[in-house]
C-alpha cells in the first residue's frame, strides 16, 4: 500500500537459528513453525549454523528457499565459521576437532566432511587449497543461480540497495562482525571502531556502555553489545536496526533519540502477547503510516533482537514481523 509516507512493506526478521528448522505446521505449541510468516522481505541477521558444516548450511538454505518472501537477505554470524575464509583457514577449522558443539554431534556429515573432520581430529591441518575449496563451495550455496532465483541475497559487510516489485527502494548496512568473543569468526577488538568516521577525540573502549537488548549474565547484569555500533545508529538514525547474537535479549525496543536519555536513546519496550504470537507464528508490530502510531523517521529507530533460539539453543522465540513504510524507488 502506497502513501505519502512511502510504501507499506512487511519485513520478517529472524536470527540465531543455529540450524534449527521451524517446527511442523501442526506443532501449535511452538511459535517458530512452518510456514514462516509471509513477508515482502525476510531478513536473517546471522548465526545460521552451530559450527559451520556444509550440511548445516544446506539445511538453512532449504529453509530460506521455502519461505514466502520476494527478497531474502542473509548475513553471517560468528558461528558461521566457514563463511569467514581467513578465520577458518587460520584457526577456525580447529573448531571441527570436536563435534559436541551445541548438539552438532548429531549432524550427518557428508563423506568429504567426515574425512576432513577425521584429519583435523588426528591433529592434521588440511591443505589450504582443500579448505579454500570447501569454504567457497559453502558460500556458493547462498550465491548460486538457484539461491538467486529463490530471492536469496548474501550480504557481505557494507551498504546494499534493493528495489522491490512494489516500487519500494531501501538501503541496508550489513555487517557479520562483532566484538571478539572466545575466538569465533567475524571478530574485531572491542576497542576498535569500524562503524564511525575518525574523530580527534580519543575514547576509552569502555567510555560509554553498549545497551540495546544485550544483557547477559545470570542476573542480566552485563551489557555486551558494541558501543561504537550504537553510536553509528545515533548518527545514521535508520528506520530499523536488526541484530541477534544475545539469545536472552530477544525482543524489540522503540528508541527515540534524546541526548539526555541513557545512552542517548529513550527506550520503550514493544509489548508482545504469547497467545497471539502462537496463533500468528510471530510477533507482529505495525509502525506504518496507517498504524495508530507511525514510526517517526529521523527521530525514532525500531531495534529488534530477532534471536530464535534461547540461551540453551532451543528454538522457542518468535520471528518478528514488522510493517513499515519504505521510500519509493
Amino acid at each position: 500500500m502506497a502513501s505519502a509516507a512511502g510504501i507499506k512493506t512487511r519485513i520478517c526478521m529472524i536470527s540465531d537459528t543455529h540450524t534449527t528448522s521451524p517446527y511442523p505446521p501442526l506443532s501449535k505449541n511452538h511459535v517458530y513453525r512452518n510456514p514462516l510468516p509471509k513477508a515482502d522481505v525476510l531478513l536473517h541477521a546471522g548465526d545460521l549454523t552451530k559450527v559451520g558444516y556444509r550440511t548445516e548450511h544446506e539445511e538453512t538454505v532449504s529453509m530460506l528457499k521455502a519461505a514466502d518472501a520476494e527478497l531474502k537477505l542473509v548475513i553471517a554470524g560468528n558461528h558461521d565459521i566457514t563463511l569467514d575464509e581467513e578465520h577458518f583457514l587460520r584457526a577456525g577449522y580447529k573448531r571441527h576437532r570436536k563435534t559436541e558443539y551445541f548438539g552438532s554431534k548429531d549432524i550427518p556429515l557428508k563423506k568429504d566432511e567426515a574425512s576432513r573432520l577425521a584429519a583435523i581430529r588426528d591433529g592434521t591441518t588440511p591443505p589450504t587449497s582443500e579448505m579454500q575449496t570447501y569454504v567457497r563451495d559453502i558460500i556458493d550455496l547462498y550465491t548460486n543461480e538457484s539461491a538467486y532465483a529463490a530471492g536469496i541475497r548474501y550480504l557481505d559487510e557494507g551498504i546494499h540497495t534493493f528495489t522491490l516489485s512494489t516500487g519500494a527502494k531501501f538501503t541496508v548496512y550489513a555487517s557479520p562482525y562483532q566484538p571478539e568473543f572466545f575466538g569465533w569468526a567475524f571478530a574485531y577488538p572491542r576497542n576498535q571502531d569500524r562503524f564511525n568516521p575518525p574523530t580527534p577525540r580519543l575514547q576509552s573502549p569502555h567510555a560509554t556502555k553498549p545497551g540495546i537488548l544485550d544483557w547477559v549474565g545470570r542476573d542480566g547484569d552485563r551489557r555486551v553489545g558494541c558501543e561504537h555500533l550504537l553510536r553509528a545508529s545515533e548518527r545514521a538514525r535508520p528506520r530499523l536496526y536488526v541484530f541477534g547474537h544475545i539469545h536472552e535479549g530477544w525482543g524489540a525496543v522503540r528508541g527515540t533519540y534524546n541526548m539526555y536519555a541513557d545512552r542517548g536513546i529513550k527506550q520503550e519496550k514493544v509489548p508482545t502477547d504469547p497467545e497471539e504470537m502462537l496463533e500468528n507464528r510471530g510477533a507482529y508490530y505495525d509502525v506504518s503510516s496507517g498504524s495508530n502510531r507511525p514510526l517517526k523517521f529521523g527521530d525514532e529507530t525500531l531495534f529488534v533482537n530477532a534471536s530464535i533460539v534461547d540461551i540453551a539453543y532451543q528454538p522457542i522465540n518468535a520471528p518478528w514481523i514488522v510493517d513499515i513504510d519504505l521510500p519509493r524507488g
